[in-house]
């Protein structure tokens, strides 16, 4: 074992390397917190490399949100009377009505066929936003870059 005089003290290589290794931890405050990140910060993090990251998801994001607006879901009740087409972004794209429904003297009808096309559009819809934005939903939430993407 060798042994080194410092400071008026002897002291072994291996207290030495202990104290040299000791040297190199960022001190915060007066002591050395047990935990304290090397110099440097936390090894392998690349905040550049993170942000470039955030940014192709959101370009990423935005493209699925683009793709949504040109999908389009159709939804016909009644036997095919009520047909209603809408966009997977929810915007109705257009409203078609058998004239054999029109019937003046039972408007009820008519409206509650109304409801349900654009109720079952709405749902299905929903369900195609919700299947192409899953992947983004489930990386961000796994992230916890929840609140940095504004959701």
């Amino acid at each position: 074992m060798s042994k080194k005089k410092v400071n008026g003290y002897t002291k072994t290589k291996e207290v030495m390397a202990v104290a040299k290794r000791k040297k190199k931890v960022r001190r915060t405050g007066a002591g050395n917190p047990e935990g304290a990140l090397p110099v440097g910060g936390m090894p392998g993090f690349n905040p550049s490399q993170l942000l470039a990251q955030v940014q192709k998801l959101q370009e990423e994001m935005l493209a699925a949100q683009e793709a949504l607006k040109e999908e389009i879901i159709e939804v016909s009740v009644g036997g095919g009377v009520v047909t209603v087409r809408m966009t997977a972004a929810q915007e109705v794209v257009s409203v078609e009505i058998d004239p054999e429904v029109v019937d003046p003297e039972d408007v009820e009808m008519l409206q509650d066929l109304l409801v349900a096309a654009f109720n079952e559009a709405l749902a299905k819809a929903r369900a195609v936003t919700e299947a192409r934005m899953a992947p983004f939903t489930t990386l961000i939430e796994g992230s916890g870059l929840g609140g940095l993407l504004g959701r």
